[in-house]
C-alpha cells in the first residue's frame, strides 16, 4: 500500500525535508561526539585494566606460594560489556519505553513528525555504537574460554557489568547532558538539571559498588 500524507516524513531516506535535517553541517559534529564518548570509555578501560594488572603481579609477586589466578581479562571483559549493556538500557529505557528524553531533544524537541525522525535516527545511531561496545564485550568473554589462568568469579563479572554500566553513565552523562547540552536526562520535568545531577550521583554509586565487589572477591583469592 502506497502511504501519503504525513507518514512519509517519517522515512528519512525516502523524503528530501527529514534527509536535509539530518545531513546538513550538524553531521558529522554529533557524530563525533557520540563517538567521542565510546573513546572516552575505551581509554578508561584500557588503564583500569593496565592498573589492576600491575597491581594483581604484585600480589603474585608478594605471594609465591598461592595460585593466583588473574582476574583482571574477565574483569575488563565485563566492563566493556556493562558500557555497552549500559547504552542499551538508557536508549530502551528512557528513550523508547518512557520516552524522558531522545538523543538531540534539548536542541531538537520531538514535537513534529520531523524532529521525532531526526532524534530517531541518531537514537539509532547510538544503538549501533552500542552493539559494537557489546559485540566487542562478547568477543572478549568468548577469548577467555581456553585459559586456564582465569578467576572466573560471578563477583568479577556482576562487579565489571557494575563499573561499566556506571562509567557509561557518567561519561555520556557529563559530555551529552551537562558539556554539550544535547538533552536532558528528562526534558518535561520543572528542575532538569536536577535529574542530571541525581543521574550522575546513582551512577557514581554504582560504580563504588561494583569496585567493592571486585575488592571483595580479591580479598577472598588473597
Amino acid at each position: 500500500m502506497l502511504l501519503v500524507g504525513p507518514s512519509v516524513a517519517a522515512c528519512p531516506f525516502c523524503n528530501s525535508e527529514a534527509r536535509s535535517a539530518i545531513y546538513n553541517s550538524t553531521f558529522f559534529p554529533n557524530l563525533l561526539t557520540m563517538l567521542s564518548a565510546f573513546f572516552v570509555l575505551a581509554l578508561l578501560v584500557i588503564i583500569l585494566a593496565v592498573l589492576t594488572g600491575k597491581r594483581h603481579r604484585a600480589n603474585v609477586a608478594k605471594y609465591p606460594t598461592k595460585q593466583l589466578l588473574t582476574p583482571v581479562p574477565l574483569s575488563s571483559a565485563a566492563m566493556v560489556l556493562g558500557i555497552g549493556l549500559g547504552g542499551f538500557i538508557d536508549g530502551i529505557a528512557f528513550h523508547q519505553i518512557l520516552q524522558w528524553h531522545a538523543m538531540l531533544s534539548n536542541k531538537m524537541p520531538p514535537a513534529t513528525v520531523l524532529a521525532k525522525t531526526v532524534n530517531m535516527f541518531w537514537d539509532g545511531v547510538f544503538h549501533g555504537f552500542c552493539f559494537v561496545v557489546v559485540l566487542t564485550g562478547v568477543v572478549l568473554l568468548w577469548r577467555l574460554l581456553w585459559r586456564k589462568d582465569i578467576d572466573r568469579s560471578g563477583r568479577l563479572l556482576g562487579g565489571g557489568l557494575l563499573i561499566g554500566w556506571g562509567m557509561f553513565n557518567i561519561v555520556e552523562g557529563i559530555i551529552d547532558h551537562h558539556l554539550l547540552k544535547l538533552h536532558n536526562v528528562r526534558e518535561i520535568s520543572s528542575n532538569p538539571e536536577l535529574w542530571n545531577w541525581g543521574f550522575l550521583g546513582i551512577s557514581v554509586l554504582m560504580i563504588i559498588i561494583g569496585w567493592a565487589i571486585l575488592r571483595w572477591q580479591r580479598r577472598i583469592e588473597l
